[in-house]
């Protein structure tokens, strides 16, 4: 489409930037990347081992290092460059996926293998993520901001839904190694677009004061959420209904088939629906057209998030299962991105990675809810475990509702109005470079 249709289109706004097309893209290649590992990692060790037992343990293993690195990174790209950060991060992305296609296709593979790379994949990406979320608001500015972060996240369900048929297809045509080959090529493509990406300088701290210890400017980033009360109702907001309600995702193969009666197909059919939801949630967002950011619709898109998934655990009919799981998926994703939104431009830019990468532990503790609803599962059911998650989030929303009632009247410009960096979000940036 030339860009002219595009500048038309308030839907695609952030892409007429020619540095924001270029980290958009790399977030598509990434994103492919991660969801075609995914599946291949875990058709792999099952090939080699037998055991479920080790699929749980090596998707945990991806995981776990976002929960424990994620800050760290965060502190790092406010000291650091955030674009030589991700070119990093995604390069070495690509060499892990280049050895293990290798020792799969020389034969040398062994369960080890994928323990050991899965740890350096999770800690990789752990860096990657705050880098780029924070890049995105240097690049495009406060009031394109939800515009940018909706499209991220369309490109992120896109790869949702077309990453998983596209291993299975490259595993059936050319096998485990040809999927880590093409996974490796992706990542290589997305440095490739990264590379070409100029970024603004980060404005320097006004006081000129010297660049503060490491341990102390991770202990800064925690201290800026505790003590701004809106930062932390955001957190509470992002952390609580995604580390309980997301849990649901785990135990889709037991409702598929204990409660709907189904098999795969079902299951893939649910998934198909909650992934299309999520997508128009991401247009939907990207869509609109704000001046400011608000507290409330937040508020309210968790809570249909979150009572959308107990609604979903208490359906025994596929076709209400299918709408309820489009509903899941689009309010999950409307929230999430206002939340990012308003951390972002709530937080001055010199801070700004520390914010993010404490929001994203829910990457990391998400996991957890997942094995919190396993257990619960085992002794209650499926259907019961996901109605005592779901509550729990909506416990944690009316929490902020009641501790934190100005949060509900919160209205922040997006609007380029004030000095930048200010911590209500009247940060006046540059004109992005529009061609």
């Amino acid at each position: 489409m030339p860009l002219s249709r595009l500048r038309s289109l308030r839907t695609f706004d952030s892409l007429t930037i020619r540095n924001y097309r270029l980290l958009w893209l790399g977030q598509v290649s990434t994103s492919m990347g991660q969801w075609m590992d995914q599946v291949t990692r875990g058709w792999l060790m099952y090939q080699l081992t037998g055991s479920a037992a080790d699929l749980g343990f090596v998707t945990a293993a991806r995981g776990l290092p976002l929960l424990f690195f994620g800050v760290i990174a965060g502190a790092l790209a406010d000291r650091s460059g955030r674009k030589i950060q991700l070119v990093v991060a995604q390069t070495t992305n690509a060499g892990l996926n280049l050895i293990l296609a290798t020792l799969v296709l020389t034969g040398l593979v062994q369960p080890w293998h994928l323990y050991a790379s899965a740890l350096l994949a999770g800690t990789v990406q752990a860096f990657q993520q705050p880098a780029r979320q924070t890049l995105v608001s240097d690049i495009v500015g406060n009031d394109r901001l939800m515009n940018a972060l909706a499209l991220n996240s369309a490109a992120l369900n896109g790869a949702r839904v077309l990453g998983p048929s596209v291993a299975g297809a490259l595993i059936a045509a050319v096998g485990v190694s040809g999927s880590y080959y093409t996974q490796a090529v992706m990542y290589a493509v997305a440095t490739l677009w990264t590379v070409q990406m100029v970024v603004p300088a980060p404005h320097m701290d006004r006081a000129g004061r010297a660049r503060e210890p490491f341990l102390t400017s991770i202990q800064a980033g925690f201290a800026f959420v505790a003590k701004e009360r809106n930062i932390r109702s955001l957190m509470m907001l992002a952390l609580g209904p995604l580390t309980f309600a997301m849990s649901y995702t785990s135990l889709m193969p037991i409702i598929a088939r204990t409660v709907l009666h189904g098999d795969a197909r079902t299951q893939g059919l649910i998934l198909s629906c909650i992934g299309g939801g999520s997508l128009i949630g991401a247009l939907v967002v990207a869509s609109m057209r704000r001046s400011h950011g608000y507290g409330l619709p937040i508020v309210i898109g968790a809570m249909l998030f979150s009572g959308g998934v107990f609604a979903f655990a208490s359906s025994h009919v596929l076709w209400i299962s299918c709408v309820l799981g489009v509903v899941v998926g689009s309010f999950n994703v409307s929230y999430t991105t206002q939340n990012q939104t308003l951390l972002q431009v709530l937080a001055p830019q010199r801070i700004r990675g520390r914010v993010m990468s404490i929001y994203l532990l829910s990457r990391g503790t998400v996991p957890l809810g997942a094995a919190a609803a396993g257990l619960l599962a085992s002794r209650y059911g499926a259907a019961t475990a996901i109605h005592i998650m779901s509550g729990a989030a909506m416990g944690v929303i009316l929490l902020v509702c009641v501790l934190q009632p100005q949060f509900l009247h919160l209205k922040v410009p997006l609007t380029p109005d004030g000095d930048e960096g200010a911590p209500r979000g009247h940060g006046r940036t540059r004109s992005p470079e529009v061609v």
